[in-house]
């Protein structure tokens, strides 16, 4: 039924300019505004809505992963941007916040609105 439609994902945040900043700016992504809206362009074409909600509440889970080729450099990049990384399991991270205790390597962090992203290394 919905096969071949061009299906997208969306998240809220509490404040529009600053999630434009961060995901723009921070982030290096492809950002565009529209009617309050923002959509963030990702590579391969596919995009995501953001979207304002006053009483916004932040996501408890992963929201969008961003596989990199090389996840020590994509850390110091973000953390040189004043992104911290969150830590969930204190023994399985190392000093620079990236979870090594197996599986892919990742490393969380949040946008301005608290919602949860990542950094996971591909192989």
């Amino acid at each position: 039924m919905f096969k071949n439609t061009k299906a997208f994902s969306g998240f809220a945040v509490n404040d529009v300019a600053k999630a434009m900043e961060f995901y723009g700016q921070t982030l290096g992504l492809e950002v565009t505004e529209s009617h309050g809206l923002l959509r963030l362009h990702l590579a391969g074409g596919g995009s995501i809505v953001v979207y304002p909600k006053e009483d916004h509440i932040p996501a408890t889970f992963t929201i969008l992963n961003f596989p990199v080729k090389n996840i020590e450099q994509a850390v110091d990049d973000l953390t040189s941007h004043g992104v911290h990384m969150e830590v969930y399991f204190a023994d399985k991270h190392d000093a620079k916040g990236i979870f090594r205790g197996g599986g892919p390597l990742i490393a969380w962090f949040k946008d301005p609105a608290g919602n949860i992203l990542s950094v996971i290394e591909e192989e």
